[in-house]
């Protein structure tokens, strides 16, 4: 046994405590998570979400259009910013039109609903007129309106089928006539058809396939057994089936799907193939904005249909997955806008606009990477097009409104009153800081004088 230098055995050393385990991640990750939850549960999450998201790819589609559109307009002997100012005047028009719709309160949205309808039958009906109505690459579904300005009857054919169905079925709700077949398609579904074959007799089946998906948006909501549902979708596939096989044209989009190479023969697939390199050639983050190769006339309707080819050129795969991140959020925040409401209208007309721009957004990307036929509608909020735009921004606005109805989201905002120049019982401002201050000076009066 050895001894210390003292004589003294050296003193046994205390054992060390076992080390305490570092904290998981998943307890990190857990915190992460219900911090997001409490974020996305604050009452005025999705009004800001939908003014956000929104904003961000109207700006977004604006940078995109002028970029994509230079080699387009100066091949037409135009100014290289002639797509861009038309584009940037219908979003200063629809900037009007969604700050309208957000302060619109229901009764008004409910009001203008007949007659939207009425009028976007009227004008699908003068595009069928010769020498009123005017075809657009195949299509007769667009009225000349002189100038360089064409109006589409059909896009604000979407928003009247949205509103007056909300409407339709909101009454009927109130009355408990839903729970009858016959009241949930009567008049709904012969409505729906009728807006369908009026945009059929002009060839779009891309806008027609909207619009069908709209009406089994509002079908999905109001709850329809699931045997109605089934037949419906049926009847729809049997008709758009014939349709298809019918054109030529349309025939030779579908046996473009997942083409990876142009084709000898009477279909070649350059739009489709195109739009796959330029998507290719982008890489993780672009050839840089302005630099696609893809727009100098390889790629047709590079600034409409294929609008998000040339983004994904230009800025990679961080720009289109932001800009699917940005449509995702803004579903996402629709649904949550449609599923806490206690009013029926709002309900229907909050999941029809939410299924539209989802819907159309899904085809027109599906589209652009191979997955889906090339319908030929533009990408909502970000494509070029007056006719598209302003309908849409205008569904945008009533979003907002319905977010901002929501009795937590007016508690929320009128908690947010400006600081200095709330108004008193008796009409006149006070500023708060001057409120306080006399409280102060009288509670020190009264403090001296005892």
């Amino acid at each position: 046994m050895s001894t210390s230098r003292t004589g003294r055995p050296p003193a046994r050393r205390a054992p060390r405590p076992p080390a305490v385990p570092r904290p998981v991640r998943r307890n990190t990750v857990r915190a992460l998570g219900t911090r997001a939850r409490r974020a996305w549960d604050r009452p005025l999450t999705a009004y800001y979400v939908i003014l956000g998201g929104s904003a961000l790819i109207i700006v977004l589609g604006l940078v995109m259009v002028y970029s994509a559109s230079q080699i387009t307009a100066l091949q037409n002997s135009l100014p290289g910013s002639y797509f861009f100012r038309k584009q940037l005047l219908a979003a200063g028009i629809g900037t009007v039109l969604l700050l309208a719709a957000a302060r619109m309160p229901v009764k008004l949205h409910r009001a203008l609903a007949y007659p939207l309808l009425a009028g976007s039958v009227f004008l699908m009906i003068l595009v069928q007129v010769p020498g009123i109505g005017m075809a657009v690459n195949g299509n007769q579904n667009w009225i000349d309106l002189g100038g360089s300005f064409q109006l589409q009857p059909s896009e604000f054919g979407k928003l009247a089928l949205v509103l007056w169905g909300a409407d339709l079925l909101a009454r009927k709700q109130d009355r408990r006539l839903l729970a009858q077949w016959k009241h949930l398609l009567v008049p709904l579904v012969p409505v729906a058809f009728m807006l369908l074959g009026l945009i059929m007799l002009g060839g779009d089946m891309g806008t027609a396939i909207i619009l069908t998906a709209i009406l089994f948006g509002l079908l999905w909501l109001t709850g329809a057994p699931t045997r109605l549902f089934a037949g419906v979708l049926a009847v729809a596939v049997l008709i758009g089936a014939f349709l298809i096989w019918s054109s030529p044209n349309r025939m030779a989009r579908l046996s473009c799907l997942g083409a990876t190479e142009p084709q000898a023969g009477p279909v070649d697939c350059w739009q489709a193939v195109h739009g796959i390199y330029a998507l290719a050639s982008g890489g993780i983050f672009g050839s840089g904005l302005g630099a696609s190769v893809e727009k100098w006339g390889q790629l047709p309707e590079a600034h409409t249909d294929f609008i998000f080819a040339v983004t994904g050129e230009e800025l990679g795969l961080a720009g289109t997955l932001s800009v699917l991140a940005l449509f995702a959020a803004l579903g996402y925040a629709g649904i949550r806008v449609a599923g806490r409401t206690e009013d029926p209208f709002v309900r229907y007309a909050a999941g029809g606009v939410t299924t539209w721009i989802t819907a159309q957004a899904v085809i027109n990307i599906g589209a652009v990477l191979g997955l889906l036929p090339i319908a030929g509608v533009p990408l909502p909020l970000f494509s070029y097009g007056g006719s598209a735009l302003l309908p849409t921004m205008f569904a945008i606005g009533l979003l907002i409104a319905f977010a901002r109805d929501e009795p937590a989201a007016r508690a929320a905002l009128a908690m947010r009153q400006p600081r200095f120049g709330r108004k008193r019982a008796g009409g006149s401002q006070q500023p708060r800081r001057w409120n306080t201050m006399r409280r102060r000076a009288t509670a020190a009066r009264s403090s001296g004088e005892r």
